[in-house]
């Protein structure tokens, strides 16, 4: 894929409660990730039986998706964070290769600005 002008990052998606999903998104933060997507109202059927993805009362009551897009420098320490969030709550996390054409998107210095990623 270098070839092609991308970069190899890692992608993380969770699945979990939206009540659950503000632990999700300060973990991130808090891991100096540039980004992340959220999808509400995830529909899905697993341990937990069905989840229809409509907003019954509010949107802590259903699913949320977190995904979020980093380099592999920063990975292990986003995987364990939720790891442990996920240790005693419902959730489960996907962890896989991604290829980039922006890879200055997904990076930031310590400062929290856009970094660069070789």
């Amino acid at each position: 894929m270098k070839e092609l002008g991308l970069t190899r990052m890692v992608k993380v998606e969770v699945v979990t409660r939206g009540a659950d999903s503000d632990a999700v998104r300060t973990l991130l933060h808090a891991s100096g990730v540039s980004g992340w997507t959220s999808l509400t109202g995830v529909s899905g059927f697993g341990h937990h039986g069905t989840h229809a993805g409509r907003l019954l009362f509010n949107d802590r009551a259903g699913l949320v998706m977190v995904i979020v897009v980093l380099p592999y420098d920063r990975a292990a320490a986003v995987v364990t964070g939720l790891r442990d969030i996920l240790a005693d709550r419902p959730g489960v996390m996907f962890v896989s290769d991604a290829w980039v054409s922006r890879p200055d998107y997904f990076d930031t210095d310590t400062d929290g600005q856009p970094g660069t990623t070789n």
